[in-house]
C-alpha cells in the first residue's frame, strides 16, 4: 500500500469515528452551553500532555470569540496556578481517559474554591466524569494509531467538541466581524477592520437620474456589481435603489414600461462618514441587515456622497 493510500484510510477512519460521535451529542451539550453563557466568571480549561495542548487551543479560540477563557496546566495548578481560579469560574477538565492523576488531583482543591466542574472526556464512566457536575463525552471506539496508543482520533474528537462549543457560544453572543477585529488587532483581518471607510470604499458610484426608466436602472445596477444604485436629480442625491427595492417593485407592479427610478427609490437611506472605522460600517450593516452603505464626506451633508462601501469591500480574505 502506498503512503497516500494509507493516509486516505487514516482520514476515513477518523471521519467514521467522528460521525459516530456526532450522533451521540445530546442535551448534556445544551446544559454545558447554558452553563458557560450564565457564568459570572471565566471558563478555565485544564489538561496535561497532548490533551492539554488541545485544551489550550480550545481556550484560545473561546477567548478570541467573546467567551472569557484561559488555560491552566493541571500539573502546575496544584503548585500555585490555582490562584488563577475564582469561585465564579467554571473549570473544564480535559482528559481522554478521565483517570489521569494530575487531573484528578485538582478536583478537591477546585471544590474547595467553589467553582463548577465540567468533564470533557472520552470515558463518561471515569472517576473524572463521576466527580464533575456536567460531562461532555468524546468517546471513540478506535484510535487511528495502529497500536491504539498514540492520541489521534481522540484528540481530534476533543478538538471538534471544543469547536462546536465555541461556535454555539459565538452565535448566542451574536459575535460579529467587528467584534473579531477588536480581539484580533494584530491579525490581517483585524488590521483590515480597524481601517477607515475611505481606504476601502469605491468612488465608482452607480447612479441614475430620478426619471430613469426601470430597464435603465436595472442595467446600471448590473454593470455596477454592487446590488444598488444611487438616484440623482440635478446633481443632488435623492435616494437609493437596491436589489431589495427591485424585488419589491416586481411584486407590486404589473407593468414596468413607464416605471421610473423615483417611483421605487428609498429616500432616507443609511450612510456613513468616510473617516469612520470599518468596524462601525459593519455594525451599521449588521444592525439594519444591509450589505452596502453610501459614504458621505462628513456628518453635515447627507447628500454629498463620495463613495460606496460594501461588505465585500470590508471582508476580503483573498
Amino acid at each position: 500500500m502506498s503512503y497516500s493510500e494509507n493516509a486516505k484510510q487514516i482520514f476515513e477512519s477518523e471521519i467514521k469515528e467522528l460521525l459516530l460521535l456526532s450522533t451521540k451529542i445530546d442535551s448534556s451539550f445544551d446544559r454545558v452551553v447554558e452553563a458557560v453563557l450564565s457564568c459570572k466568571g471565566k471558563l478555565v480549561l485544564m489538561g496535561i500532555g497532548k490533551t492539554g495542548i488541545i485544551a489550550h487551543k480550545i481556550a484560545s479560540s473561546l477567548a478570541s470569540t467573546g467567551t472569557p477563557a484561559i488555560f491552566v496546566n493541571a500539573a502546575e495548578a496544584v503548585h500555585g496556578d490555582l490562584g488563577m481560579v475564582g469561585s465564579d469560574d467554571i473549570v473544564m477538565l480535559v482528559s481522554n481517559s478521565g483517570a489521569t492523576n494530575e487531573i484528578l488531583n485538582v478536583i478537591a482543591p477546585l471544590r474547595n474554591i467553589g467553582c463548577q466542574l465540567i468533564a470533557l472526556t472520552g470515558n463518561p464512566q471515569s472517576p473524572l466524569a463521576k466527580d464533575s457536575d456536567l460531562v461532555l463525552s468524546t468517546h471513540i471506539e478506535h484510535e487511528a494509531c495502529p497500536l491504539g496508543l498514540a492520541p489521534t482520533t481522540s484528540t481530534t474528537a476533543t478538538l471538534m467538541m471544543g469547536d462546536a462549543l465555541m461556535v454555539c457560544l459565538m452565535q448566542q453572543r451574536q459575535f460579529r466581524a467587528e467584534n473579531f477585529a477588536v480581539y484580533h488587532p494584530g491579525g490581517a483581518l483585524g488590521r483590515q477592520l480597524l481601517g477607515r471607510v475611505k481606504n476601502r470604499m469605491t468612488t465608482d458610484i452607480p447612479r441614475v437620474e430620478t426619471n430613469a426608466l426601470f430597464k435603465q436602472l436595472v442595467k446600471t445596477m448590473s454593470e455596477g456589481h454592487l446590488g444598488m444604485t444611487l438616484v440623482y436629480r440635478s446633481g443632488k442625491c435623492e435616494g437609493i435603489i437596491t436589489d431589495g427595492d427591485i424585488r419589491r417593485a416586481i411584486q407590486k407592479y404589473d407593468s414596468f414600461n413607464s416605471l421610473k427610478a423615483e417611483d421605487i427609490m428609498t429616500r432616507h437611506f443609511k450612510s456613513i462618514e468616510q473617516d469612520a472605522l470599518l468596524t462601525e460600517a459593519l455594525a451599521v450593516m449588521d444592525r439594519h441587515n444591509i450589505t452596502t452603505l453610501a459614504v458621505k464626506a462628513d456628518k453635515k451633508d447627507d447628500t454629498d456622497i463620495v463613495g460606496i462601501i460594501s461588505i465585500h469591500h470590508i471582508i476580503d480574505f483573498n
